[in-house]
């Protein structure tokens, strides 16, 4: 006979089994273009959303460094850890995107993209990553370490280069962020009486652990203009350089991000849907 406490016992073990989450399927890590890690497993995508590289205009230098560095990548050969910095909506994100589709349009199937966070799950993707015939782009998007965080900022350049958690030869990281030092600087900390020199080179020495680092700097006018026109002849739309400008006013600034929501705006108008 069974005792009470046993029956107990064996209740709580199937309850507990009835309220643990399921373990993650298995992640096929050579059928999509893009993946979302989750911190335990990962989510396909299987289109990753970009705009032509073409219609991306104002940012010619770094975008085909992106370019270049991501076909190297996926034809098998050395590239570069990348941090793309600086204004907010200059296309740092869409330029991975769109590098990352061009080169799987040439060399199809070879690389893909996986967005991921910062944080202690990273060497369990590196792990997974290691042992598949495929080259990866770790995406972390909009990095930014406080003042205080030495912990995140350590991290990162420990995967960067050589530590016992390092990412593998098969992937490379691209970290997108608004300040090039990544790690917020005040000016007090050049008045500090100890080692001031070594505070600020600490700090900047995490942006020195990339191979490319990429400014994205506020457009011009013209710039704006240019990007405009660009999305405007690929879907035969009209616009008047005056009505461009006054929108950018009311959004208060200019940027590529700017000049989407411009184009969205001209596409409404005109009845027509965007892809």
């Amino acid at each position: 006979m069974t005792k009470p406490h046993n029956r107990l016992l064996t209740r709580i073990a199937e309850a507990l089994e009835r309220i643990a989450p399921p373990a993650p399927e298995p992640v096929d890590w050579l059928a999509c273009p893009a993946y979302v890690w989750t911190g335990h497993g990962a989510r396909g995508v299987d289109r990753l959303e970009a705009p032509s590289l073409d219609h991306m205009r104002g940012i010619d230098l770094p975008k085909a460094a992106v370019v270049d560095n991501v076909m190297r990548l996926a034809s098998g050969a050395a590239a570069h850890d990348m941090l793309l910095w600086g204004s907010r909506g200059m296309g740092k994100s869409a330029v991975l995107r769109a590098a990352v589709n061009a080169a799987n349009a040439v060399h199809p199937g070879r690389i893909a993209l996986v967005q991921a966070l910062p944080d202690a799950t990273l060497p369990l993707l590196f792990g997974q990553l290691r042992t598949v015939p495929r080259q990866f782009l770790v995406f972390l998007d909009d990095l930014g370490f406080d003042t205080g965080d030495t912990e995140g900022a350590r991290l990162l350049r420990s995967w960067l280069e050589g530590g016992v958690e390092a990412r593998p030869a098969n992937v490379r990281l691209a970290v997108t962020s608004n300040r090039r030092a990544i790690v917020e600087r005040h000016m007090a900390e050049q008045d500090d009486p100890i080692n001031p020199r070594d505070v600020v080179d600490d700090r900047l020495a995490l942006a020195d652990r990339f191979g490319l680092s990429l400014g994205f700097h506020a457009c011009s006018q013209d710039d704006y203009l240019a990007i405009i026109e660009g999305y405007c002849a690929a879907m035969d739309l009209a616009f008047t350089p005056g009505d461009a400008l006054e929108w950018s006013r009311r959004r208060g600034g200019r940027s590529g991000r700017v000049a989407w929501q411009y184009v969205t705006e001209l596409a409404g108008r005109a009845g027509k849907q965007l892809d």
